[in-house]
């Protein structure tokens, strides 16, 4: 199942996406159970068992073109935001560095989420803007302390995640100026659920910048999966539905090249996931 965060004339809801003669479109659920909250994050606790009924509703609801409306972050508001540095083998291997003896979890700031069509505003004070293509997971119920071995009970699903950064400040005094910037994590285009996945590790991702291809690696290179990461960022630590892990990037980024290939105002850039969908966002001058 695809669920989306979208905004209309009638204003900003969840609904399921479905496909419509081929195409995907939105089954406007709230048309026919007003009751029910508008916020996708409410309905993540209750999936495991209200799938059935999500699915018949989303059956009989009214389509919405994806052409008139505007797809949202899945989660706008994300409680926890967090992701992981030099989580690739290959990528490791690239720079010529040792693997991470554990996870390197940093925050990403609230702001930094956008929509997965919206714009990516250059800063403006740098010129090392830098694009990463990545898997997210996303939290599906409260959780504290949750051993690897259980934690895909608590994975919601999977989106696409573009984790930037200015490169010049990507060290541990200035990681927030670096990556905290507005509109610097782009994700979307939808939640797809956990159950739709069949290995987390075996997605191919592809990232392309003005339609030339970047990045085209696989999670199967990932150093710690999600499971991994949901256990080690649960230590001590409540998370709750909603909240986002994004998993780090594979090679490819414009920094790895000589000289480096950064972004600028004007630039568009596409990342895609094997069975999660594509974001595409256009860095815009501030």
């Amino acid at each position: 199942m695809r669920l989306a965060t979208f905004t209309d004339a009638r204003g900003t809801r969840a609904g399921v996406v479905v496909d419509d003669a081929g195409r995907p479109a939105i089954a406007d659920v709230a048309a026919l159970r007003p009751d029910w909250s508008t916020a996708l994050r409410e309905w993540l606790p209750r999936l495991p068992g209200w799938r059935e009924e999500l699915a018949a509703v989303a059956a009989a609801a009214p389509r919405l073109a994806l052409t008139d409306v505007v797809l949202q972050p899945p989660i706008p508001d994300p409680r926890h935001f967090y992701a992981v540095g030099l989580n690739y083998a290959d990528h490791a291997r690239e720079m010529g560095v040792p693997l991470p003896k554990q996870p390197r979890v940093f925050v990403k700031l609230p702001g930094t989420v956008q929509r997965p069509h919206g714009p990516i505003v250059h800063p403006g004070h740098s010129d090392t803007l830098d694009y990463e293509g990545e898997l997210a997971f996303v939290v599906g119920r409260r959780c504290r302390d949750v051993p690897a071995s259980h934690a895909r009970e608590f994975i919601a699903g999977y989106l696409v995640v573009n984790d930037l950064s200015l490169r010049e400040f990507v060290n541990p005094d200035t990681l927030v100026v670096a990556k905290g910037c507005d509109t610097f994590a782009p994700q979307g285009p939808w939640l797809t659920t956990a159950d739709e996945i069949a290995d987390a590790r075996a997605l191919r991702i592809r990232t392309w910048v003005d339609g030339e291809l970047r990045q085209d690696g696989s999670t199967r290179e990932l150093v710690y999966g999600p499971e991994e990461l949901l256990a080690w960022c649960s230590r001590g630590i409540t998370l709750e539905p909603g909240d986002v892990v994004t998993t780090g990037s594979p090679p490819g980024s414009g920094h790895g090249y000589s000289p480096p290939r950064y972004l600028r105002p004007g630039q568009r850039v596409r990342v895609e996931i094997d069975g999660l969908g594509a974001i595409e966002n256009e860095v815009t001058a501030r």
